[in-house]
């Protein structure tokens, strides 16, 4: 079973001068020209009519000189003009941009096959959940045990920080169980949106010092937050177990609809907020009772909110000075659909269920969405990423998976040589393996699994470095009853 609180260009073609000042090496680079070069001006027509032999030696075969900007633009389509040229910001910039943006867009689609790993240490935390880079070395974790860690990914170093407690004091219960599910960062990265002590209430740090600022347990959530996304810098949306979505707006100044306390004697003072507005998903009629919020993605494109919900349905929202339903639908494939990611330039959404990724476009007909499957018996979908058209899949099986949306079909392994391309086969399909974690061997393991040794980590959390081109992966033992972390560092 598995763990319950999871569930949930093209070269540029010229016509060829005969002059030597002509004959500068093409280059990909170059603005494509379109027509002919024949020149229409009449002082280019006077000009071919008077030229001596000398003069005819350097015009196209039609006995027509090019004019002086054909030339000068001929002579400095070598790669050090090109290079000064964008150093100045010149006007080939746009078309440099576009070289370059394609040279990074094949460094994507090539990087998950060279990725490896090194496994990280997590001591005897339970089961990594979310997770983000804060700068180039260090990684903020959430785990199932409800602790709330920095991780330097170099020196192994783990420092707790302080979770930050409801102003009214909760009962210890095994609500602490569930942990920390969401962890996100706001736009600027001066934010940092997560759990609380108490699973229901949406937890607010100050970056880079990570700090406390306030928590949202006024009037909000009464069951465990899945997840978060940020609309702005102030504005953050939070979807619970209980079927809601909570909308807060961060007042910098502290000063609208909040209340601050402290906690003991001695500590230091939180701020307490309420959300702005508080929204109920539609209930299904098939499952009326299933409808936990599992996953949020904004468009910041579109300016719209996407949710899923663990009875199959997508929902789309508009987050203003409220939320407001746009539409609701189901899910060709669904149950454990637990993970949400957009893509800003496809303008897509991606589902991740059991066995089954849909990729959907709210602005097309239904019946459009298109899916990918995995193509491994029992693995469920566990996390999912955009970068640009490729998306990575983290799979209850311990397992990367990287699929290419323009193409329509997963990478393929080319590491052990040239992939068979005969008629009718399929290449091998790229798929990187985690390490093993730590397990603990305790009394559960021994009477319900026999004391094995052989378990699989569910990758629950994954986060991409790419200006470093890093992969942070974590997760743990996928049923619940096992009590286990695995975190490894991909480069």
């Amino acid at each position: 079973m598995a763990d319950g609180s999871d569930t949930g260009g093209r070269p540029c073609h010229h016509r060829r001068h005969t002059a030597p000042a002509a004959t500068g090496p093409p280059s990909t680079l170059a603005p494509q020209q379109t027509g002919n070069n024949k020149g229409t001006a009449p002082e280019l027509e006077a000009a071919a009519g008077s030229s001596s032999s000398k003069g005819l030696a350097g015009a196209d075969g039609d006995g027509r000189l090019p004019d002086r900007r054909q030339r000068r633009s001929a002579t400095c389509r070598s790669l050090v003009h090109y290079l000064k040229d964008r150093e100045k910001g010149g006007p080939w910039r746009a078309g440099v941009r576009d070289f370059e943006n394609e040279l990074f867009s094949q460094a994507v689609r090539s990087l998950p096959g060279v990725l490896k790993e090194r496994q990280l240490n997590l001591g005897t935390l339970n089961k990594v959940f979310a997770s983000q880079w804060l700068n180039s070395r260090q990684v903020v974790c959430g785990t199932k045990c409800n602790t709330l860690f920095v991780l330097d990914v170099y020196s192994g170093q783990i420092t707790r920080l302080p979770l930050i407690r409801d102003m009214v004091p909760t009962v210890a219960r095994a609500r602490r169980c569930c942990g920390i599910h969401a962890l996100e960062l706001n736009p600027s990265k001066t934010l940092m949106a997560t759990g609380g002590e108490n699973p229901n209430s949406l937890a607010i740090y100050h970056l880079p010092s990570l700090e406390p600022m306030c928590l949202g347990d006024l009037q909000g959530h009464t069951d465990w937050i899945f997840a978060i996304a940020w609309m702005s810098d102030n504005v953050v949306v939070s979807g619970s177990r209980d079927g809601t979505l909570a909308l807060w707006w961060l007042d910098p100044d502290n000063s609208n609809d909040s209340i601050a306390s402290g906690n003991v004697v001695g500590s230091p003072m939180n701020v307490h907020i309420r959300p702005k507005d508080l929204e109920a998903i539609p209930r299904a009629s098939s499952n009326p009772y299933n409808c936990q919020v599992r996953a949020l993605a904004f468009s910041n494109k579109n300016q719209e909110l996407g949710s899923c919900s663990l009875d199959g349905y997508f929902h789309l929202w508009k987050p203003e000075s409220h939320l407001s339903k746009i539409l609701s639908f189901r899910l060709p494939y669904f149950g454990e659909n637990v993970c949400l990611t957009y893509c800003d330039d496809l303008s897509l959404y991606a589902v991740g269920c059991q066995s089954h990724i849909s990729f959907l476009d709210p602005r097309q007909r239904r019946h459009n969405i298109r899916t990918a499957h995995s193509r491994e018996g029992g693995t469920c979908v566990c996390s999912l990423s955009f970068y640009q058209h490729i998306i990575t899949v983290g799979t209850s099986h311990g397992s990367l998976l990287f699929y290419d949306v323009r193409a329509q079909k997963f990478l393929e392994d080319r590491r052990g040589g040239i992939p068979d391309t005969s008629p009718g086969s399929a290449g091998k399909k790229l798929k990187l393996i985690c390490g093993r974690g730590w397990l603990r061997h305790d009394e559960i393991l021994a009477h319900y699994f026999g004391g094995t040794d052989e378990w699989s980590n569910a990758l629950y959390t994954h986060c991409y470095n790419w200006p470093e081109m890093k992969l942070f992966t974590a997760g743990g033992p996928l049923f619940s009853a096992l009590y286990g972390n695995y975190a490894g560092l991909w480069s």
